[in-house]
């Protein structure tokens, strides 16, 4: 059993030690890490695919098992969700589903270290995220039933909308962040007091203009945003190597602020990582770029197929470094869990499994006539006419469908 502590990570002391102060590309931040890069292309990792916890100069998890178990539960559930919620898209209930497969260690560790008033800017795969901070999953899937477009109160979960323009999100979310700002969120005596933006995209999208732009700003303005970049090995069919010619976190020292390489399959390092990040902006230091580096395994998309542009040997070698797989390992060895709690644990998982299915297929379909309640907080009378107008006409068809029906 590890001793509980407070997450963060520790600074090596070789790299103060080396660092020289006169050269802006070495020299060391206050956390007394190099400001440019942190780690190195070798992705920071703290429990192997084995299961064995493994020591980093740079960074520790020092949490408790306890505390590893729930990102195990968290890991588990959020994969039933997408399990789920694929076959309910194979079976005609969903138009569409990003499945997040293989992932479930990036999206849980760096959510876990998120605590209010920080904000939470997604893309269209952060279904583990969105578990993590409450989201109900069926809030989820009425977006992809084309029930409701975003039924979660994102300003009381602090989970804004899911983006499906790629790379956009990164805008809103250094915007947010420079307001935080401004609303003295950020570098309090109390450190309880500040918080960050963090924004998750895809390897994709830093291709995008727009994520190059949020870069921009937010190093102009020292943002308090972490770009948390899940770097899944494929924007679609495009392999990362056609996308970039160096690893993707290194591109953060071209604009000033720092980058860091971490196994996106490794919940704990994930966690100290993002711990470290979501600090330093928080403290008023600035953005930093997280890629974690992960791999899809399954479809970009439910409308996509995999093995027309993937090797089965691929997939099998990213298999091998299961994100579940190793926290479970390292839990059953150090006797945190036994078969009873994974027992218990696959009953929660089934009974969440069946609580979806049945409420997918539930969903209440959408009027038309509410529609007009949903473009100001207070409805004008023009628009209070036109509602009164259309039911009018709605009720004017001898098959009418009824009171604020779809036709």
């Amino acid at each position: 059993m590890t001793e509980p502590a407070s997450n963060t990570h520790s600074a090596s002391p070789n790299r103060r030690a080396e660092a020289s102060s006169g050269d802006p590309a070495t020299s060391l931040g206050p956390d007394g890490l190099n400001p440019a890069m942190v780690g190195g292309d070798v992705p920071i990792q703290l429990l192997d695919p084995s299961g064995r916890r493994v020591e980093h100069p740079d960074f520790a998890f020092t949490g408790t098992d306890e505390e590893v178990a729930g990102y195990l539960r968290d890991m588990v559930l959020a994969r039933r969700i997408d399990t789920e919620a694929t076959a309910l898209q194979r079976k005609g209930e969903l138009g569409l589903w990003p499945p997040m497969l293989g992932q479930e260690a990036a999206q849980v560790g760096s959510a876990r270290a998120t605590r209010a008033p920080d904000e939470i800017i997604p893309s269209y795969r952060e279904h583990g995220v969105a578990w993590c901070v409450g989201i109900d999953p069926l809030e989820l899937l009425g977006t992809f039933r084309g029930t409701a477009m975003v039924d979660w109160d994102s300003a009381d979960k602090r989970f804004h909308l899911y983006s499906f323009v790629i790379g956009t999100q990164t805008l809103h979310a250094v915007g947010m962040a420079m307001a935080m700002q401004r609303d003295g969120l950020v570098g309090n005596q109390d450190p309880a007091d500040d918080g960050a933006a963090v924004v998750y995209f895809g390897d994709g999208a830093t291709s995008q203009g727009d994520v190059n732009e949020a870069f921009i700003f937010a190093a102009s303005y020292a943002a308090p945003v972490v770009f948390f970049c899940q770097n899944n090995q494929w924007a679609i069919s495009e392999p990362i190597k056609l996308q970039s010619k160096i690893p993707l976190y290194r591109r953060a020292s071209g604009f000033g602020f720092p980058g860091v390489r971490v196994d996106g399959n490794d919940v704990l390092a994930v966690k100290a990582v993002t711990d470290w990040a979501l600090d330093r902006a928080r403290r008023g230091e600035g953005p930093t770029l997280i890629e974690a580096y992960t791999y899809r395994m399954g479809a970009h998309t439910t409308s996509d197929d995999p093995t027309k542009y993937r090797l089965a040997a691929e997939l099998d070698e990213w298999r091998a470094k299961d994100p579940i797989a190793r926290v479970q390992a390292y839990l059953l060895a150090s006797g945190a869990i036994d078969q009873a709690w994974l027992d218990a644990l696959a009953a929660e998982s089934d009974a969440l499994a069946e609580r979806l299915r049945a409420g997918c297929v539930s969903l209440p379909e959408p009027q038309l006539a509410e529609m007009w309640g949903r473009v100001y907080a207070d409805t004008p009378d023009l628009l209070h006419r036109q509602r009164e107008e259309y039911l009018a006409y709605e009720e004017s068809f001898s098959d009418g469908v009824g009171s604020g029906g779809v036709r």
